[in-house]
């Protein structure tokens, strides 16, 4: 199969085809992922939950993106790699946005980059694709600003909430993103808008009316405990799986069945002659 690309995830929307992005932040995951044909692969910072264990995503740093990116593209054959650009960094001067996106491409290997905000960061998309940087964008609930809006709350819920979130998306559009996430927002809010735009929209928590999907993947395969979104449908288990695995290991060892012969290497016979004979003659030296 071809690589995804940009202009793929546009003539998908424009046949109909629906897009499905999970995120990725190893080697390992990123393999599978695209091995099962997934169209792309997103270097979130929500890695600062599910993988180093903070609150939000505020704590990460683009240093992290940077490397979990050059991980994750590394493994892609096919699937597009997106990278966020992690807290603050889309608010700095335009050439240190511009220095922060092309790191994450030339350092970490991603194809394109994710923002999050509206309207105001038009200018900086525009910049970013002059300078040959596809510019995913991000509406919505916003992660990077959860301290500002008090919380992981639905967006949009208002005529005119959903109107400056409509404004917004267009805007981001014509300043030339690529495609544009919506998070947590009414099924309604977010249809209206995907069917205002040229370019794919990706919910998350946004209803089934947007051009693509995407999850984040130890949240959809039961490697997270505790607080698990609503818009989240788990596909496995692997938490109990992994749990399962460790207490038989640990069982194992600590009857001293592991490891077993199949798991054990032994010298061949004369191996064990030479050596036995040397260790012989060792012991006996004064």
């Amino acid at each position: 199969m071809k690589p995804v690309t940009v202009r793929t995830l546009l003539k998908m929307k424009a046949d109909g085809e629906r897009i499905a992005m999970i995120t990725a932040y190893d080697y390992p995951t990123a393999a599978l992922l695209d091995e099962a044909g997934i169209h792309v692969l997103l270097v979130g910072d929500s890695l600062g939950m599910v993988v180093q264990g903070h609150a939000t995503t505020v704590p990460v740093t683009l240093d992290d993106v940077v490397y979990h990116a050059s991980l994750v593209s590394r493994a892609a054959k096919r699937a597009l790699v997106v990278a966020d650009l992690p807290f603050l960094t889309a608010h700095l001067s335009q050439d240190e946005v511009l220095r922060a996106a092309g790191r994450l491409l030339q350092e970490g290997g991603a194809q394109a980059v994710k923002m999050e905000g509206g309207k105001e960061l038009a200018p900086l998309v525009t910049a970013l694709v002059t300078a040959g940087i596809p510019v995913m964008a991000h509406i919505g609930l916003l992660p990077q600003s959860v301290h500002a809006l008090g919380g992981f709350a639905v967006q949009g819920r208002t005529l005119e909430a959903a109107e400056r979130m409509r404004e917004d998306a267009l805007a981001l559009e014509a300043a030339g993103a690529f495609a544009v996430v919506i998070e947590m927002v009414p099924a309604e809010i977010a249809a209206w808008i995907s069917g205002q735009l040229r370019i794919p929209t990706i919910g998350i928590g946004a209803g089934p009316g947007c051009d693509g999907q995407v999850l984040v993947f130890h949240d959809m395969m039961g490697l997270t405990s505790g607080y698990i979104p609503k818009h989240n449908k788990p596909y496995a288990n692997l938490g109990q799986v992994v749990t399962e695995a460790a207490k038989a290991y640990l069982a194992d060892v600590a009857a001293g069945t592991f490891p077993g012969e199949a798991q054990t290497t032994h010298l061949k016979p004369e191996e064990r002659a030479h050596l036995e004979a040397h260790l012989r003659l060792q012991r006996t030296e004064p």
